[in-house]
């Protein structure tokens, strides 16, 4: 992917963060209707550069997490792109480096829970 691809997308995300901060009351639907097809256009861009860079079975895999984690899917297409931008993957992804991406990715990002048990003394309780 060239450096004016990368462009291209950023200008349109930027886009896209000004229309979801109520930019988008003061344009016509022309412009509307402009950034709704960028937008798509650059969706198929990256669907045409993930299916490129994935296995069948790892694209599969990764459409399975994104129907119940779409952020967390997103996150992991983007960790794909950027390594596939910086030469990082010379070969397409088999679904076993994927699921070692995606632990990879849930390590950094877990968060620890800490459960508390904090009981109530009875008021009426008497000792005697």
């Amino acid at each position: 992917m060239g450096d004016s691809e990368l462009e291209a997308i950023r200008q349109r995300r930027m886009q896209e963060l000004m229309a979801q901060h109520g930019m988008a009351n003061q344009q016509n639907p022309d412009q509307r209707n402009a950034q709704e097809d960028a937008k798509r256009e650059a969706d198929e861009r990256r669907q045409l550069m993930l299916s490129q860079i994935l296995s069948s079975q790892a694209r599969e895999r990764l459409a399975r997490i994104a129907l119940v984690k779409p952020d967390k899917a997103k996150g992991v297409e983007d960790v794909v792109l950027r390594a596939a931008q910086m030469g990082q993957i010379t070969e397409k992804v088999s679904e076993e480096r994927l699921i070692s991406l995606l632990e990879q990715i849930n390590n950094q990002t877990s968060k620890q829970t800490k459960v508390t048990i904090q009981r109530r003394r009875n008021v009426l309780e008497d000792d005697d």
